[in-house]
């Protein structure tokens, strides 16, 4: 029952956003051929030296090969911000957060506050975990279709470290969900959240943060998963989320 709720709840967050990945996924494959093209055009831009030169010098060099460009393109690109806009959309909103007939249906169910929000914190992750999954295992199908070959195991690895990460974003979402009544503030202020992290991790050098993990970048580079960051993105997550159902087991409604 909790779990059948959950999933009508988000049913078409899920899908909608599924269709969405899947077809950003695809159009990356399709655009390969014309954006190798363009390569010899980006590298030989006159742009005097300096750390916008040597950025471009990178992407440049990395994008050469076909992993390089899915990497940079998909899992380090697309695939970063759409992950972290889905799980705050799956985790935003809640039905006990505020006043109405879905309050009082919810609050009469036999079951704890702190059962339905690990019910639905769960639904909400394998939904986020398929949405990553699944589009990222196209790339290694359908590559042969241009030619091209990708390991499924990359696939895997990428597509593992970007949904440990996100789960942090659901949690920090499921949280904001207790405390407002609405979909658009846990939504928004998750987002901004996002972004901070993202400025502050462009300009504050040597910074290893969550996006870098998030995209596998040391596993792209060396074959290494960033073991410490995504066990800081599990604890993040577990904590973020035992505060959410604390805050709703606490609250009177």
């Amino acid at each position: 029952m909790l779990w059948y709720k959950s999933w009508l709840d988000t049913r078409w967050r899920f899908l909608i956003g599924l269709a969405v990945l899947l077809v950003s996924a695809c159009g990356i494959l399709m655009t390969h051929e014309q954006f190798q093209r363009l390569l010899p055009m980006i590298g030989a831009m006159n742009v005097p030296d300096g750390p916008l030169t040597e950025s471009i010098e990178e992407a440049v060099r990395i994008q050469r090969t076909y992993r390089g460009f899915v990497w940079s393109q998909w899992f380090d690109g697309n695939l970063t911000w759409m992950a972290t806009l889905f799980a705050a959309l799956l985790a935003s909103g809640n039905s006990l957060a505020g006043p109405g007939r879905g309050v009082l249906f919810s609050l009469a169910l036999p079951v704890t506050r702190r059962r339905w929000i690990g019910s639905r914190a769960a639904v909400g992750l394998a939904e986020l975990f398929v949405l990553l999954l699944v589009p990222s295992l196209a790339i290694p199908l359908l590559s042969p279709l241009i030619g091209e070959q990708y390991a499924l195991s990359a696939a895997l690895a990428h597509a593992g470290c970007a949904f440990v990460v996100a789960s942090a974003f659901f949690g920090l979402a499921s949280l904001l969900s207790t405390m407002f009544n609405d979909v658009l503030k846990p939504l928004v202020l998750t987002c901004l959240a996002a972004l901070g992290l993202a400025i502050g991790e462009t300009f504050i050098p040597n910074v290893y943060g969550p996006f870098e993990v998030m995209s596998g970048e040391s596993y792209f580079y060396d074959g290494s998963l960033p073991w410490v960051g995504l066990l800081v993105s599990v604890l993040l997550t577990a904590a973020l989320l035992y505060a959410a159902a604390a805050h709703v087991v606490r609250r009177d409604f």
